[in-house]
């Protein structure tokens, strides 16, 4: 009962969050400088023709009154009609979002295939040449800014070894799987840095502890011991840092995105802001913005159920 009271709070928590990033989302997007109108009409602009488009758009009423329709618009389930595509924002973000999703948990794959073992090694061989490895790879992996470590290898493994394509997001699984590799690597190299890093020392700190002693003096086999006692007790703590991490893994995807040409979400947000397309900035950036509180939210549920005594807290 008492968890199911943690997951209620949690979803109540979740309403006012919502609210506070659609006013944040509207207003701030209305002080980037810019003209829609000027972007709509380019060189035949005239302010007769000005006057009509931001009539037409709702731009020439009070901020609050445009706010107000945006969000009326929001409960209907639209955030209004594309300024450049000339179609519903919904319909463009809809066919930008697979892309997106499939980097995402491609990414994410990636990550915990490279951090798990590489984490439970350094800490099984403490003071190793795996574990300095490990340590100097995941320093110098953290210090590496993503658009240049993705320019890297499509320099490397694409124009050099043409090992995978250039850009693009391909046809079928296979397809998405040949084409989003390297953008996935590069993500999961920064977004593994932290992970390797967290259960390295969770799982030393859970080798030190005393009931760790204790099955040794009563014999349990090694295998047992850290199956059961040490991976599963260490592995709470990485569910915490792997699910905040993938909150921020889904703001990267904005510029990875971008560096290799990926038809999704990051670059339609960036291709719209220049455009000055509200609409379409708006709806991009509540998309992110409910990503990231379903991954903090479902993040909190997983920690419940791993471990009591959140609940109980």
């Amino acid at each position: 009962m008492a968890r199911y009271s943690f997951v209620l709070r949690r979803l109540l928590q979740v309403i006012p969050v919502l609210f506070g990033i659609t006013l944040i989302t509207f207003f701030l997007l209305h002080l980037i400088p810019g003209d829609p109108a000027l972007q709509i009409l380019g060189s035949s602009y005239t302010k007769a023709r000005g006057d009509a488009i931001r009539h037409a758009l709702g731009l020439d009423r009070p901020l609050v009154r445009q706010y107000l329709l945006f969000m009326q618009h929001l409960f209907h389930g639209s955030v209004g009609e594309s300024i450049f595509f000339h179609e519903p924002a919904r319909t463009v973000i809809e066919e930008r979002l697979p892309a997106t999703m499939f980097l995402i948990g491609y990414s994410a794959v990636v990550a915990t295939l490279i951090s798990v073992p590489a984490g439970i090694i350094s800490a099984l061989r403490q003071g190793g040449i795996f574990d300095q490895a490990a340590r100097i790879t995941t320093l110098v992996g953290f210090a590496m800014p993503g658009f240049w470590l993705g320019i890297i290898f499509i320099l490397i493994f694409s124009i050099h070894l043409n090992l995978f394509p250039v850009n693009g997001y391909g046809s079928g699984f296979v397809g998405h799987i040949d084409h989003l590799f390297l953008p996935a690597l590069t993500i999961a190299l920064a977004f593994s840095t932290i992970l390797i890093r967290t259960l390295r020392s969770s799982t030393l700190a859970v080798l030190a502890a005393d009931y760790i002693d204790t099955a040794k003096i009563k014999g349990i086999s090694r295998f047992r011991i850290l199956s059961r006692h040490v991976f599963r007790n260490a592995v709470v703590s990485v569910v915490v840092v792997f699910g905040i991490n993938l909150a921020f893994l889904i703001s990267g995807t904005v510029i990875i995105e971008n560096v290799f040409s990926i038809p999704g979400l990051g670059s339609l947000l960036v291709d719209s802001v220049s455009t000055r397309d509200y609409p379409v900035v708006q709806g991009v950036t509540l998309v992110f913005a409910v990503m990231v509180v379903g991954i903090n939210l479902l993040t909190d549920v997983v920690h419940a159920a791993l471990d009591p005594r959140v609940v109980l807290e």
